[in-house]
């Protein structure tokens, strides 16, 4: 595992909204609909179990109407400071483990979000298919969701 950081994806990011409330919109189903993907994409929740060894599953609906399956299961949970899941993005992106943690400051949370992939090349490609856009657009989407449900 030493090469860890070299399979890994990273973004930091502060939220102005409480640690809580960032908590709630990451782990209930209906705030997840509202932001977990781009803007202009609608998500629907097919399964959403949050605990360890619970399965998620969630579809994206792109403009043109394709439909993209995202799935995965919870392999560690630490209430209001940690997720960790094993997650399928077909076709983009398979077996990677998410994770993420959640560490209050004040009345706003600091959030960091990484992807661990199997090897460093797979990392690369993934990075170079826009992990940073991608993700970025949806942690900006998050980012209003909370600003607007505070």
């Amino acid at each position: 595992m030493s090469d860890l950081k070299n399979r890994t994806l990273t973004i930091e990011k502060n939220f102005n909204a409480p640690l809580h409330l960032v908590w709630d919109a990451w782990t209930q189903s209906e705030h997840i609909m509202k932001w977990w993907a781009p803007k202009g994409i609608d998500i629907k929740i097919i399964e959403h179990d949050f605990k360890i060894g619970g399965r998620w599953k969630y579809s994206a609906i792109m403009p043109d109407g394709n439909e993209y399956v995202t799935e995965g299961v919870y392999t560690e949970i630490v209430k209001l400071k940690k997720i960790v899941t094993i997650a399928d993005f077909k076709p983009m992106t398979e077996n990677v483990e998410i994770r993420v943690s959640f560490e209050a400051d004040g009345e706003k949370t600091k959030f960091t979000f990484s992807v661990v992939h199997t090897t460093q090349e797979y990392c690369k490609q993934q990075e170079e298919l826009g992990f940073y856009n991608g993700w970025g657009s949806v942690l900006n989407r998050l980012d209003e969701f909370l600003n607007n449900n505070k």
